[in-house]
C-alpha cells in the first residue's frame, strides 16, 4: 500500500474524530490536541507499513 493512501485515510479519520468532537461540544483545545496525537500517529503508521525493506 503506498503512502499517499495511507495519509488520505488518516486525513479522513481525523476531520470525522475532529468534527464529532466538535458536535460534542468539547473544546477547542482538546480537539487539537487530539488532532495532534492522530497525525503522528498517522505518520508513524504510514512510514513503518510503507517503508522499503532493507536490501543485504
Amino acid at each position: 500500500m503506498s503512502f499517499g493512501l495511507y495519509v488520505l485515510g488518516y486525513i479522513v479519520v481525523i476531520a470525522g474524530a475532529a468534527y464529532l468532537m466538535h458536535l460534542a461540544h468539547i473544546p477547542q483545545h482538546w480537539i487539537a490536541g487530539v488532532v495532534i496525537v492522530l497525525v503522528g500517529a498517522g505518520i508513524v503508521t504510514g512510514v513503518t507499513n510503507t517503508r522499503q525493506k532493507d536490501s543485504n
